[in-house]
């Protein structure tokens, strides 16, 4: 009885929220609603600039490269293991596997802003 109660509400919740989503976007958009705001000035010149793919691609890369290293950050409790040879082979890999990545990079010529 209580699974079937809470499954009825959660559904209910659910269409509710989905409704009001629904709903919320048939309200009337201004056009000053819309537009980007500077400063309470109108704005001087396009607010679509396009993107450098060079900055996208380092961004990325960070973030791989970032992630990776965390997960190096509990390797000084791994010392309190008692298969300690394993923590330290499992270490060396990843950052051989990272150094792999970087050497990609580098010759793929991701790093380099000069084409």
């Amino acid at each position: 009885m209580n699974l079937m109660m809470s499954l009825f509400i959660n559904s209910l919740i659910a269409l509710l929220l989905i409704s009001v989503a629904f709903w919320l976007p048939q309200l009337n958009v201004y056009a000053e609603k819309a537009s980007p705001y500077e400063c309470g000035f109108d704005p001087m010149g396009s607010a679509r600039l396009p993107f450098s793919m060079k900055f996208f691609l380092v961004a990325i890369t960070f973030l791989l490269f970032d992630l990776e290293i965390a997960l190096l950050l509990p390797l000084p409790w791994a010392s309190q293991t008692n298969n300690l040879g394993l923590m330290l082979t499992m270490a060396l890999l990843l950052i051989l596997i990272l150094t792999l990545g970087l050497a990609y990079e580098w010759v793929q010529k991701g790093l380099e802003w000069i084409e």
